[in-house]
């Protein structure tokens, strides 16, 4: 019988894959995709915060049998990430993530404060497809500051491993970029320049055309106003999605990359 279960889990779970896939029809969906995760207001909570996030969302890549690799990272003073940057590569990794960009509210007891006070931290995702060649955007080599330094930080698997980081300016935008994994310098430039492109051409389209959402990114500050979803660890457990009112009270679930119900339900909603 419990096999039975098992397999029956393993179909449905299968069929509604499928189902979702149905509503993957956008023009970079199938593409590999940059994650950029960023601590709001609040210091080394909203740090800490961030550092959390970027685990679920590793997690997640894992679940779905992605390749995850962490580009850029700024650790925070205490705890947690100022910023990090993930490169994602796997079937439709940008139609699903693109419905994790916004705003992510945290409420818990603080771990940092002697009272253990309840603090809400707040944390920014955003969320690029890569694009490797576009006509849509030109970049005229003279436009760029191009830097190399030495990659600094707590070191770990797949991050502040080589010498020869990558950083790229685009003069007229002021759009700064950085690649600091394990590859080459070479390849560390490659790869900085797509993430470049990504965001040139999200500048450009929104520009010219900001009804189109699927390619508009989290602009505004994260802090109360634009979330997405809030994640209560106390005075009760819930993780609910604002817009979509997706709700589940498995919080050790979700902080372990458990968030497809949610992405279900988004790609649902846009349809």
């Amino acid at each position: 019988m419990q096999v039975i279960e098992e397999e029956y889990e393993k179909l449905l779970k299968r069929w509604q894959a499928l189902e979702t896939q149905i509503y993957l029809g956008g023009e970079f969906d199938p593409n590999n995709c940059y994650l950029t995760i960023s601590g709001g207001a609040g210091g080394t909570e909203a740090q800490d915060w961030a550092g959390i996030l970027m685990r679920m969302y590793l997690r997640y890549c894992e679940r779905m049998e992605w390749k995850a690799e962490i580009l850029e990272k700024t650790d925070g003073q205490e705890a947690g990430i100022k910023s990090a940057t993930i490169y994602v590569q796997g079937p439709m990794a940008y139609g699903y993530m693109k419905c994790e960009k916004g705003t992510h509210r945290l409420v818990r007891l603080s771990p940092f404060n002697a009272k253990n006070l309840r603090q809400t931290s707040f944390a920014l995702v955003e969320v690029l497809p890569e694009i490797t060649e576009t006509a849509e955007v030109e970049i005229n080599p003279n436009d760029l500051r191009i830097d190399t330094f030495r990659s600094g930080g707590a070191g770990g698997q797949n991050v502040n491993k080589v010498e020869s980081a990558i950083r790229i300016t685009h003069i007229p935008t002021n759009i700064v970029v950085a690649c600091q994994n394990e590859r080459s310098q070479l390849q560390n430039r490659a790869q900085a320049m797509n993430l470049l492109r990504a965001k040139l051409l999200e500048k450009k389209r929104e520009e010219e055309e900001e009804t189109k959402k699927e390619l508009k990114g989290a602009t505004q500050s994260a802090s109360f106003g634009q979330q997405i979803r809030s994640y209560v660890l106390h005075p009760y457990q819930m993780v609910k999605d604002l817009r979509t009112d997706a709700e589940t009270s498995n919080t050790t679930g979700v902080l372990d990359g458990d968030i497809q119900m949610f992405i279900d339900a988004e790609l649902k909603r846009g349809h």
